[in-house]
């Protein structure tokens, strides 16, 4: 295996780097130590990224497939058009939860993670309405509340930013899982090939996207 993305051409002399999965962006200790271990011998240099993720860049193209080999890790991205993260606060660690999102997030991840979908996808969770994590610029979104979940579809940011759109609020963990499948595969059967979920809500209108992603929902 050598996934890795070209970072800079530099007097002809090209670095890449490559970013392990890791899931809602925690880690063990012994993960942690492989990643400096691996970096330090292959002179790389390690970047924390927005997506929760360790970035390790400034490697060698003739060094990935070792270096993938001795991480023994997944990379964080295998196709253009997939569900790229689940970004997960700290939840059950922060005073101002809600609801320990942790696990509704390895949930999704578990489910979704590397998912081809009609564009990349980016899924957030939050134990509280503070969503920390910018859930609400997120494709997918899973707020806890005092009174329920929420869920929220059609975030975007870069290039053209978009809030996300609430789409149910005040129900169940288990009916929030149902919503995002619902979600998921009403956007996989209808959008068209690069478009990203929000622009698709734009174009078929946001009352007829609840209307369809809500049915079977026991609300």
């Amino acid at each position: 295996m050598s996934f890795g993305n070209l970072q800079k051409i530099s007097n002809g002399k090209r670095t890449f780097g490559i970013t392990p999965h890791i899931p809602g962006g925690f880690i063990t200790i012994e993960t942690m130590q492989k990643i400096v271990d691996v970096a330090k011998k292959y002179n790389g240099i390690l970047k924390i990224t927005s997506g929760q993720r360790i970035l390790i860049t400034n490697l060698k193209q003739e060094d990935l497939e070792n270096i993938w080999n001795e991480l023994g890790m997944e990379p964080a991205v295998k196709t253009q058009n997939s569900v790229k993260n689940v970004e997960i606060c700290p939840a059950g660690y922060c005073k101002r939860s809600k609801y320990n999102t942790i696990g509704t997030g390895m949930k999704l991840s578990r489910k979704y993670q590397w998912m081809e979908m009609p564009c990349r996808t980016k899924i957030g969770v939050a134990g509280c309405r503070n969503a920390c994590g910018s859930v609400y610029s997120k494709d997918i979104g899973v707020i806890a509340d005092k009174t329920g979940f929420i869920v929220v579809a059609g975030g975007s940011g870069g290039y053209n930013p978009r809030m996300a759109d609430i789409i149910a609020k005040d129900i169940t963990e288990s009916q929030a899982l149902s919503l995002v499948d619902n979600i998921f595969e009403y956007y996989i059967e209808n959008a068209e090939a690069g478009e990203k979920l929000g622009f698709f809500i734009d174009r078929i209108g946001i009352e007829k996207f609840n209307q369809d992603v809500l049915k079977g929902i026991d609300m």
